[in-house]
């Protein structure tokens, strides 16, 4: 995939990221700011470079992470706290800006790439994408809308892990004061395991 750069450097925007939260692994809580290799919307379809995920907010990270479409088409939302448990949160902020490729309005109709890429279930057309964004300019990442929540994601590339983004001490996502209130906003109950 070959992107207009005349285009991709009109859509490079500069964010300082604050407090923006990551859900990850309580397995992975030693390396806050950890990235591998994985299958993710905007992942390197070939693993050529790692990504790491980051919300506006808590519930955003929740829904993008713990809940996605799991419930969809269920009436009971409920998630056990055993497996809430293993997941665990940490706010990221950057020391200096990011340059982020925005894809939150009509960023993917200039580029000529379908919406799925950012918008659907289907992740393959994101890593397609992401893979040509990574390889055709020096961003440190992709700024885009959360399919599930409608609020603020950002999506940073291994370039710009080495220096410049801090993370909080991972915590359990059950301590944290607002993570029942993420799942009710999602329509999820956290239930005692049986």
């Amino acid at each position: 995939m070959t992107l207009d750069p005349d285009i991709l450097a009109d859509l490079a925007v500069e964010i300082t990221p604050k407090a923006y939260v990551r859900v990850t692994p309580m397995a992975h809580a030693a390396t806050p700011l950890g990235a591998g290799f994985g299958v993710t919307r905007f992942a390197s379809p070939s693993n050529a470079f790692k990504v790491i995920y980051l919300g506006q907010d808590l519930t955003t990270s929740v829904a993008e992470t713990l809940v996605r479409d799991r419930f969809q088409g269920k009436a009971t939302r409920k998630l056990l706290d055993v497996e809430a448990e293993t997941w665990g949160a940490t706010e990221v902020s950057a020391s200096a800006p990011l340059t982020l490729i925005d894809l939150r309005s009509t960023g993917l109709m200039r580029l000529g790439v379908s919406t799925e890429a950012a918008r659907g279930k289907a992740q393959g057309q994101g890593r397609k994408l992401s893979k040509a964004v990574y390889n055709q300019t020096d961003a440190h990442g992709l700024i885009y809308t959360s399919r599930l929540t409608g609020n603020t994601c950002i999506c940073v590339y291994d370039r710009a892990l080495l220096g410049g983004l801090a993370a909080s001490p991972v915590i359990e996502v059950t301590r944290l004061a607002g993570f029942v209130d993420a799942l009710q906003a999602l329509n999820v109950t956290l239930i005692a395991t049986p």
